[in-house]
């Protein structure tokens, strides 16, 4: 199936020779680190379950039914108020008025929910190592050959205990914890408002990929709400393995191993950067801050997106630099439309470890229009609908310095999309236009050799692959190439 569908049934993730499956992975929980503080957790009064409270931050956000922040608390009550917050378990749901948790009256009526796809991020300093972990243990961020895929969750844990001081300082930076969750609480309510306003009631869940509110979390609210119809709605504008492939991937295998879920019809909007509301909302955005420039029609539009190893596009067919360019073409032309000719360039950014990714890379490109005189640009997150890390931090401190350093005199920078009413609206359509495809998820079949075709050759190339995977590993070139790239 074409990936970049904006509104498809996904029966498969299967992009030319990638490994979207569940290859030597499993989407329990057990394997993956969490962290809880006991300022984070409490006891319910039933039994000595430890539950992960999601609650209110101040009483404006209650009157909008907004959930966000941890602390202690008392034995929890459940409930399920018409335009309310329900959280439990740190997952939080906005529903609306054809909830399942309503009167039986309303048992035989059809209930659809929405699944928000986002990465994730700490939400203290505490959670950074424990976060990366789960990042990096992640087999779609860091592919390993078969021989050694053993070797994920040690080398995942090498990789985020080098690089946690370094992403410390970085979240320390921004406020001590990444706004990620509360951003995306505010993108669901803003998105279940924008249906209720076209007559569509629906529950809107948030499935974060490496932090709390897990995607195996809000699944099991699913569940429990009998959801009968689902749109998963990836906030990711262009497609990747390493982002929306990643988290379809765990939700394929979720749903195989569950009776209730593997029946259910099931819509996946793949990619949605082509949709004219995102790119003029885009526009919108862009045209509004270059006139904070003294002279708008000498500015460079200079967009930044979240970089891919090279070998996921020309090994493993990753469409994201094909969709990212595309949208790139599809603003400018917008912004043409409206009369804004400026020049613009495209990199990547947020490189890490010993392998090259796609190029150019945003720290080159920005020294080398500093030499080549350019004195006015205007930094565009292309790849992020909301702010975090990598455009408070990187974008907004790091890279805002390098180009001054490099010659470039005026800076200004496009904020994320976050809740721009014009963008949540288009949202609101694409989930509408995908509801008429739902359909079972299916998973496809592993392709790839099974440990009971040869098991006395499995078990000498795990053994000899275990030794040399140990030397290379540990060997002081490749500490010194992991401390180089990750620190």
């Amino acid at each position: 199936m074409d990936a970049t569908a904006c509104s498809r049934v996904l029966p498969h993730i299967k992009l030319r020779g990638s490994t979207l499956r569940d290859t030597n992975h499993t989407s329990s929980l057990p394997h993956r680190q969490t962290r809880f503080s006991m300022s984070t957790c409490c006891h319910l009064s039933e039994g000595s379950i430890r539950a992960h409270i999601v609650s209110c931050s101040n009483p404006a956000d209650k009157q909008r039914g907004i959930v966000w922040g941890s602390h202690p608390c008392d034995p929890v009550e459940k409930r399920n108020l018409n335009g309310q917050a329900f959280c439990s378990r740190g997952v939080c749901i906005y529903p609306g008025t054809g909830s399942a948790l309503e009167s039986s009256s309303h048992a035989a009526e059809e209930t659809v929910g929405v699944l928000l796809l986002n990465l994730g991020g700490p939400d203290t300093l505490h959670d950074v190592q424990p976060f990366l972990f789960n990042l990096f243990a992640d087999p779609d961020i860091i592919r390993l050959p078969r021989l050694f895929q053993f070797l994920q969750q040690p080398l995942a844990q090498l990789i985020s205990v080098l690089r946690a001081p370094k992403s410390k300082e970085g979240y320390a930076a921004i406020g001590g914890g990444s706004p990620l969750r509360k951003i995306t609480n505010d993108q669901a309510f803003a998105l279940r408002k924008a249906l209720e306003a076209r007559e569509m009631p629906v529950n809107v869940y948030v499935a974060m990929r490496y932090w709390h509110p897990f995607t195996e979390e809000a699944v099991q609210q699913i569940k429990k709400d009998r959801i009968t119809k689902l749109v998963v709605l990836p906030l990711y504008p262009q497609f990747s393995i390493s982002t929306t492939g990643s988290s379809i991937r765990v939700l394929q295998n979720i749903f195989r191993e569950d009776a209730y879920l593997s029946r259910l019809p099931v819509s996946i909007i793949q990619s949605w950067y082509q949709r004219k509301g995102y790119i003029s909302s885009m526009a919108d955005l862009i045209e509004k801050e270059l006139q904070s420039f003294s002279r708008p029609e000498e500015v460079m539009i200079f967009f930044s997106a979240h970089g891919v190893p090279v070998s996921y596009v020309e090994d493993a067919g990753d469409p994201y630099r094909d969709q990212m360019e595309e949208c790139i073409h599809l603003i400018m032309e917008e912004l043409k439309a409206r009369g804004i000719n400026n020049d613009h360039t495209l990199a990547y950014q947020s490189r890490v470890g010993p392998v090259q990714w796609l190029k150019p890379y945003t720290d080159e490109v920005l020294v080398e229009l500093g030499q080549k005189g350019v004195k006015s640009l205007l930094a565009v997150p292309v790849s992020f609908v909301s702010e975090h890390i990598e455009t408070l931090e990187e974008i907004d401190m790091e890279y805002k310095e390098l180009a001054l350093e490099s010659g470039i005199e005026n800076w200004g920078r496009v904020p994320a999309l976050g809740c721009t009413s014009t963008f949540i609206t288009d949202l609101a359509d694409a989930v509408i236009e995908a509801l008429p495809s739902a359909t079972a998820m299916t998973t496809s079949s592993i392709d790839s050799e099974e440990i009971g075709d040869d098991p006395v050759g499995f078990v000498i190339k795990m053994f000899f692959g275990s030794i040399l995977a140990f030397v290379l590993l540990f060997s002081p070139k490749m500490i010194l190439a992991f401390r180089n790239h990750l620190l």
